[in-house]
């Protein structure tokens, strides 16, 4: 990498370093005084110093010309440029607090922003780690996470997932490669004490979602003697937890056929009370309505239904209806765990949505545990974009 003293600076325009200086990490275009400091000039992924419109020093950070957020800090300290000691430095800071968070190596590693490494995200599956680059100056700087990371924690193996479409936003092509060999059809991962295997090259996200792993352990006291059924399950994180905490029966329902073969192999290995639908979430609860079922827990846990704030609206009435639908399911005093990944929703939003779904089916509900994201994926008080996941456990009876 580039010597810190030798990195061409970014100036910002009058007055546009106030959001940065109160702790923020991105740096608009427009923000960009581009008469003085053309973005044109700088390469994607390419190191820059941001400096105010008076050349006082904000931070390191890498550059993307080709996109909104132009640039991202990576560091605020002027005697420590980019480089392999400052990834490293990173690693052990964020080691630190999960190694204090988890007895086993199973957990998200680095959670970009959060973790003073904006756009990369590290999720450890013991000697495995699998990494997701969201932006050209991670790309850039691949092979030396790959080998902080190996000094730090010893990995044995490391995959590139960069198969996410928000790598379009970078203008950056989708990508799964291992620095060794083949990348592995799947791995083991250990979660509040119970192992499960998932699809690592043909999985979503880096294969797990840890997130949620909290949310999961609180559902544990819901579910002994419970009818579960666990909607857009994946390879079944809920609902094998469920049955493994006593639950008596768990339908899980998802779209995709390798995610509930998973499913299938953890239930027969361990003789669990546990069956599977494919179906299209909405269709599968329909269906199971017209069929007179009831759950004494539903869980509601689909994908970002807004990826964007302009698929606000058509967003929120997705939510109302998979609520809705849910809600009918619920047998009287059940429970409804509902779940939204929506960064752009608001936790009163989807309050409101269940509210509205309640009021459409002649449903009361309480909210009586709210969770959200597990602590490896800490919250940056200056950075709202780092808080993302709601959880709502709600008991649900007859008006």
């Amino acid at each position: 990498m580039t010597k810190g003293r030798d990195l061409p600076p970014l100036r910002l325009l009058p007055g546009e370093e106030r959001r940065i200086e109160s702790g923020h990490a991105w740096v608009f275009s427009n923000e960009v005084d581009t008469t003085k400091t053309p973005l044109g000039d700088f390469a994607p992924g390419s190191m820059a110093s941001v400096v105010s419109s008076r050349d006082r020093f904000l931070g390191y950070a890498y550059v993307n010309p080709q996109v909104l957020i132009c640039a991202r800090i990576l560091g605020r300290n002027a005697a420590e440029p980019p480089g392999r000691a400052l990834l490293e430095q990173r690693l052990r800071r964020a080691l630190a607090l999960r190694e204090r968070l988890y007895a086993r190596p199973y957990y998200r590693l680095v959670y970009g922003e959060s973790d003073g490494l904006p756009g990369l995200v590290l999720d450890r599956y013991g000697d495995l780690v699998v990494g997701q680059s969201g932006t050209a100056g991670i790309d850039a700087m691949a092979d030396d996470i790959v080998a902080a990371v190996r000094a730090v924690i010893g990995a044995k193996q490391f995959v590139w997932k960069n198969d996410s479409g928000a790598r379009e936003l970078e203008q950056l092509p989708e990508t799964v490669t291992a620095d060794s060999g083949a990348v592995p059809d799947e791995t083991g991962v250990e979660e509040n004490g119970l192992s499960f295997r998932a699809p690592l090259a043909a999985g979503q996200k880096t294969g797990w979602f840890y997130d949620q792993t909290g949310n999961r352990a609180m559902l544990r006291r819901h579910v002994k003697g419970a009818r579960v059924l666990d909607v857009c399950s994946y390879v079944g994180g809920w609902g094998i937890s469920a049955a493994e905490n006593g639950a008596r029966d768990v339908l899980c329902v998802d779209a995709s056929a390798t995610a509930l073969g998973y499913v299938e192999r953890a239930a027969t290995a361990r003789s669990l009370p546990v069956r599977t639908l494919r179906g299209d979430a909405f269709d599968a609860l329909e269906d199971l309505a017209a069929a007179g079922e009831r759950y004494d827990v539903v869980v509601l846990d689909p994908p970002a239904f807004i990826k964007r704030r302009k698929q606000a609206a058509k967003g929120e009435a997705a939510y109302r209806r998979l609520n809705q639908l849910g809600l009918q399911l619920v047998a009287d005093d059940g429970l409804l765990v509902s779940c939204s990944c929506s960064y752009h929703l608001e936790p009163q939003s989807l309050l409101d949505a269940l509210q509205k779904a309640a009021r459409n089916t002649g449903r009361f509900v309480q909210v009586i545990e709210t969770g959200g994201q597990a602590p490896d994926h800490p919250v940056h008080p200056a950075i709202p974009e780092t808080r993302y996941l709601k959880a709502f456990f709600c008991r649900v009876t007859q008006e």
